[in-house]
């Protein structure tokens, strides 16, 4: 079962849940990129730079797709148990030992940075200002079960009482990333010199400064657990995605049995699609992963007004909504424009906010617009059938 077929369920259109589909897997795409990367980043810092990270991409790239092809869902999900445990662990360790190992606690921490780089601790006035930060935030929050493999993995709870546990738990399980952020600014002035993309490479560099190899070694086996659970569940998504929700409405009379296989052999395929990207985009791991959201969350707006009762979204509106959210998403994001270049007359509060949240605000527009228009054109369509019966 994938996103998709709810879609289609609800909205009673295949050619919906076509576009659902590519969406999906247009987003998923950096997502895995961002694995890649990482896997790439935690092989070759690991090692000390005796695996380049192309050969350390490579490694994690036929890793991951035979390990998919092999062990399936079930082996994603016993895999997570031990990564989740592993890096609960390892971050809660790093986020409390290194800031105390190198200025003595916290607050010494940030008044050490505060010292050597004035302002630095504060959001700015353009930019990364207070829109920006609480705009993606809000993104990240309304997108995190649109993405199609956490959307899948729903299919596989026991009961409804697993969705009640996570209800409780995932919010208390983020709070494990105040400590990654505290890790990130011991580094600030311990590893100078990250900028760009290099500031990806914080953790495993202060690391390598303060602990040896067999625990950098044991921190690397972690992280990579961390990019190989997600990275598989991404590539049985698309792919999943790819031939039973893409494939099969354009071929309905393929088999079951010729759909799985299908299924599978896109593994490798989405993987070097993947590849191509990784070796060719220069982004950061923070960028890569805002750039998926601001597409799987435009599929937002007609997923949640489809839990209703009574379904105000027509199927035509939800398709027109979601459309014109992900082309802006597109436009903007290739045309390497921001919402400040494109309208600098605006208040620098709306000029900074997200891309994914203005395409949201299109998208709801559009769906509202057309559906309104659909539902009328139903309503006098049955009205003159009436009349001439």
């Amino acid at each position: 079962m994938s996103q998709s077929d709810f879609f289609v369920s609800k909205y009673n259109s295949p050619y919906l849940g076509v576009l659902v589909s590519i969406v999906g897997v247009i987003a998923l795409i950096p997502y895995l990129v961002l694995q890649l990367k990482g896997l790439g980043i935690i092989v070759s810092e690991a090692s000390y730079g005796s695996i380049s990270p192309t050969v350390a991409i490579w490694i994690g790239v036929i890793s991951v797709t035979v390990y998919v092809m092999i062990s399936g869902i079930h082996g994603s999900a016993w895999t997570a148990v031990v990564k989740d445990v592993m890096i609960l662990g390892i971050v809660l360790f790093l986020g409390i030992y290194l800031p105390i190992h190198y200025y003595g606690g916290f607050q010494p921490m940030f008044e050490s940075i505060e010292e050597a780089n004035p302002g630095f601790l504060i959001l700015q006035d353009s930019g990364m200002s207070i829109s920006r930060f609480i705009s993606t935030v809000m993104l990240t929050a309304l997108g995190f079960y649109m993405w199609p493999h956490t959307f899948g993995s729903i299919y596989s709870a026991q009961n409804s009482n697993v969705f009640r546990k996570n209800a409780i738990v995932m919010p208390l399980y983020q709070l494990v990333l105040l400590f990654v952020f505290f890790v990130g600014f011991a580094a600030i002035l311990q590893v100078p010199g990250l900028e760009g993309a290099e500031g990806d490479l914080a953790l495993l560099k202060l690391s390598i400064q303060a602990f040896d190899p067999w625990i950098v070694g044991f921190i690397g086996a972690a992280g990579l657990l961390t990019a190989i659970v997600p990275g598989s569940m991404i590539l049985m998504a698309a792919s999943t995605l790819l031939a039973k929700n893409v494939y099969k409405v354009f071929a309905p009379n393929t088999s079951d049995e010729a759909i799985s296989k299908l299924a599978k052999n896109l593994v490798p395929v989405v993987a070097l699609i993947a590849l191509v990207f990784t070796f060719n985009g220069g982004n950061t791991l923070v960028t890569l992963l805002l750039m998926g959201y601001s597409l799987v969350t435009q599929l937002f707006p007609s997923l949640v007004s489809s839990l209703f009762k009574n379904n105000y979204v027509t199927k035509q509106g939800a398709f027109a909504g979601i459309l014109v959210g992900v082309l802006t998403v597109a436009y903007i994001t290739i045309s390497a424009q921001t919402v400040g270049t494109m309208f600098p007359s605006l208040p620098q509060a709306i000029k900074d906010l997200n891309v994914g949240i203005i395409a949201l605000v299109l998208n709801i527009i559009v769906t509202v617009i057309v559906s309104a228009a659909t539902r009328t054109a139903l309503v006098t369509g049955k009205n003159r059938s009436e009349e001439i019966a």
